[in-house]
Order: structure tokens, then sequence, then C-alpha cells
């Protein structure tokens, strides 16, 4: 994307955006995200997790949440029709006029008209809304704000596939959530550091089974299992992660 020639000079020309949804019903909606982490599906695809907080709790502690969404989903919305800005109610309305060659968002191998670039600088903002999968947030947790995530995929001791979520937060814990068909369960909580200080980074690493952690003053190594923790079987089975087998 080089930009147009006179409009939208060295600025993008296939800048698109949508909302992303991560709401529960009766409460503010978790509209301000603070990190992102794409997991490639091993059939093809990608899944998109985001760790958000709500503008209307700034300033307190209130709550974070957790939503994923699928790339069929983010592309469908990308398809989808525009909101154009009605200059005279200064309203977001939808665009119901002929399709532009090329559609905004497109890549576009030779130059495109003053006509066509004018008409993607004031239709960038999709009408459509991502939805979360499931419709809902994967975990929401009170009292903490997740600065970062990292997505693991594991099998356990019977051969099924889990996914589990690393989650640091601003005070220095690091989460770790597997997701499980009933919801997700928070399998440990670990204090990284002495005094409170947020996570800057997160970095897997699962062949070493490692979890880099960055942060002000260095990089932290954390393992994935932890699986000493356990003394005994009951105490193995209960904390239900699936890195650990007795």
């Amino acid at each position: 994307d080089v930009g147009g020639e006179k409009v939208l000079q060295k600025k993008w020309t296939t800048f698109l955006k949508a909302q992303l949804v991560c709401s529960q019903p009766g409460h503010f909606p978790f509209n301000v995200i603070h990190h992102a982490f794409a997991l490639p599906r091993r059939g093809g695809g990608t899944d998109f997790y985001a760790v958000f907080t709500s503008q209307w709790q700034a300033g307190r502690a209130g709550s974070a949440a957790v939503c994923a969404y699928s790339q069929e989903d983010l592309e469908k919305v990308f398809k989808g029709k525009y909101k154009e800005l009605n200059k005279e109610s200064s309203r977001w309305t939808v665009y119901s006029g002929p399709d532009m060659s090329p559609r905004p968002g497109s890549c576009s191998m030779g130059p495109s008209s003053d006509k066509a670039l004018t008409f993607m600088k004031d239709h960038f903002l999709m009408d459509g809304k991502v939805s979360p999968i499931q419709g809902r947030p994967l975990l929401v947790k009170s009292d903490v704000t997740y600065t970062r995530i990292a997505v693991d995929e594991t099998h356990g001791i019977s051969g099924t596939t889990y996914r589990v979520m690393f989650l640091a937060t601003a005070e220095g814990f690091l989460h770790k959530a597997v997701e499980l068909p009933e919801g997700p369960h928070i399998v440990e909580s670990i204090q990284l550091f002495r005094t409170p200080e947020p996570v800057k980074n997160l970095l897997l690493a699962p062949g070493k089974g490692i979890l880099y952690v960055g942060y002000s003053r260095g990089i932290l190594q954390v393992p994935l299992a932890n699986c000493s923790l356990h003394q005994s079987c009951a105490d193995c089975v209960l904390a239900r992660d699936p890195y650990c087998a007795w």
C-alpha cells in the first residue's frame, strides 16, 4: 500500500475498521483492548484472542475480559456494508449506494482514481460488528487488569486438545487458565515480582516448554508446566492442568 498520488498521499488506502464486541448482558461493554494474540488453527485459519477493560472503569479497579474471534467472522464483517458520516446530522449511517471499484480494503495493483480514493477515505468504518466465539467473553475477572495474553495448544493424557491462556496483569501476576467445555478454569496464579510491576510482553516457546516474560528491568523464564506443585494424585486431578498427569 503506497498511498494515493493526491488524495490519501502517504496514507493507507486499504485501512478499514470494525467494532469488536466483548460484553455481558446488563453490564458496560469491555471496549478498551490492551493486547491481542493470533492462534493459528491446525485445520487452517486463525483465532484471535484479546484482553479488554471498560472505558467506564478508568482510574479504579474494575473487571477484565478475554474474548476470542474467528478469522471467518472478521472477514465476513470486512466484506459487508460500510458506514458513512452524515455531515448534516453528524451521525454515522449505513451506506446504501453502489460499490466502488476497487473496493475499500482491497489491494489494487495499479493507481486508483481520486474518486475511488475519496470514497475509501470516507468509508473506512464497517457497519457490521464482530461478535466473539460463542457470543460471549471466554473469561471475566474482577479486580484485575490484564496487560498481555498468549495462548498455547496442548494435548492432555487422553489425547484431547486444550487451549491454555497465559494472562499477565498490571500488578505483575501471571494467570494460567485452561478452556474447558463448561467454561474457563484458572489453574494457577503466579506472583512474578516482589513489588507490583506491569508485565510488558509475553512470548511463548512451546518447544522448550517456556514462557518468556518481559518487564521494565529484564526478562523472566516461566515454565508452562508447574507439576511439582501437586503433591498427590487428587491435587493433580483437581488442578485440571492439561500439562500435568499423575
